[in-house]
């Protein structure tokens, strides 16, 4: 199957015409990210990489298909992307919140952090709620407030980080300012989506700036505010077009459904003792993720197909595959998108990742004729 994947995902026609007139993408040349690090590199082993091989199935004279560098843009998540917020602030600002809250047996070094991390699959929530039940709540905490106590943490995290982020003690990944450079110069739009970080939108924008004000001035950032005005999100999330009564009436039957479905599975959970989340209608958490990739590809003003997200998250892996636009997963040391495997059809082991490779890799047109398609590529 996976062997099937691959294959189908490399046939290219005979003739497809290259991004500024690039040579024949070969596999010591196709460069990629990896745990971070924006620069040129080689395949130490390029047999792993099969060959393109013709197709006479696929025209190269699709009008999906990006014809120059110009044609392309390129949207960067910020957290775990432009900057590794997992590993330098992330777990300091918890420490930070702990201190401030008089939680003196609280402390996460780095080892404790990652595990947390792994059980959690990134869930802060989760991941509160794992260490407290290993080492014991505080014992002046009702049984009843443990989900306040969670979240006045998270609340003194948030903040804590937003300071971390300020004080410039959270460094941009290795060679991420020469990378967008060199997009910028190849006519590749650059668009930074802040929208949907777990950290907020502030601490996305103070991370941004680190980027520099002559940077900044030449890339797009899109925000809640850009995609509320985004045709998109007027049409979507109904900040511009009021819904029809018959559509409000779908969404709040849509509710009161998941609701009673999920008050029936808590209901039977209880007496296994299991926790359970059957919910089935998308959050408007990841209505916003959606309506954010699709007001970036807006404002680059190119189709999704013609765009590719650089993504730390599984959220926004997720999104991407919903609106059938490329993707990057960019991993790093405490989370691993496992689970997203199933979803992608073309994965290669990684060494860095360079314009050139970029242009290279839209130059395998082949790869935007299966929506939906994310490109995994992993280290």
């Amino acid at each position: 199957m996976e062997a099937c994947a691959l294959s189908r995902c490399l046939l290219l026609p005979r003739s497809v015409p290259f991004a500024k007139k690039l040579p024949s993408p070969s596999p010591s040349l196709l460069c990629f990210v990896r745990h971070g690090s924006f620069s040129s590199s080689k395949f130490s082993n390029p047999s792993r990489v099969l060959s393109p091989a013709p197709c006479a199935s696929l025209s190269s004279s699709s009008s999906s298909n990006p014809s120059s560098s110009g044609d392309l843009a390129l949207l960067f998540e910020v957290e775990g992307v432009i900057a590794d917020i997992y590993r330098f602030g992330n777990r300091q600002a918890f420490n930070v919140a702990f201190q401030k809250l008089g939680l003196d047996c609280a402390n996460w070094p780095e080892p404790v952090y990652a595990d947390l991390m792994r059980r959690s699959g990134g869930d802060e929530e989760n991941m509160l709620t794992l260490f407290f039940n290993r080492i014991g709540w505080p014992t002046s905490l009702p049984t009843n407030e443990k989900d306040s106590f969670v979240k006045s943490v998270l609340r003194e995290k948030k903040k804590a980080l937003e300071d971390h982020v300020s004080s410039s003690n959270i460094p941009l990944r290795p060679g991420v300012e020469s990378f967008i450079d060199d997009a910028l110069k190849e006519g590749i739009h650059v668009v930074m989506v802040i929208t949907y970080g777990r950290n907020g939108e502030k601490t996305a924008r103070a991370l941004v700036e680190k980027l520099g004000q002559d940077r900044v001035s030449k890339i797009k950032i899109v925000g809640k505010k850009e995609v509320e005005e985004s045709y998109y999100g007027q049409l979507i999330l109904g900040k511009g077009f009021s819904s029809s009564l018959d559509e409000q009436l779908l969404k709040e039957a849509q509710k009161a459904a998941s609701k009673e479905k999920q008050r029936i599975a808590e209901e039977v959970a209880s007496i296994l003792k299991l926790s359970v989340d059957i919910s089935t209608t998308p959050s408007e958490g990841f209505e916003m993720v959606l309506a954010t990739l699709r007001a970036g590809a807006e404002l680059a003003g190119l189709p999704v197909q013609n765009c590719v997200l650089l993504s730390g998250s599984q959220t926004g892996v997720l999104a991407a595959e919903r609106v059938a636009m490329p993707c990057v997963i960019i991993r790093n040391r405490y989370i691993f998108v496992r689970n997203l495997y199933h979803i992608c059809a073309w994965q290669v082991h990684i060494w860095a990742f360079s314009v050139l490779g970029l242009l290279q890799l839209f130059s395998l047109k082949v790869l935007f004729y299966f929506l939906g398609l994310v490109v995994c590529l992993h280290a």
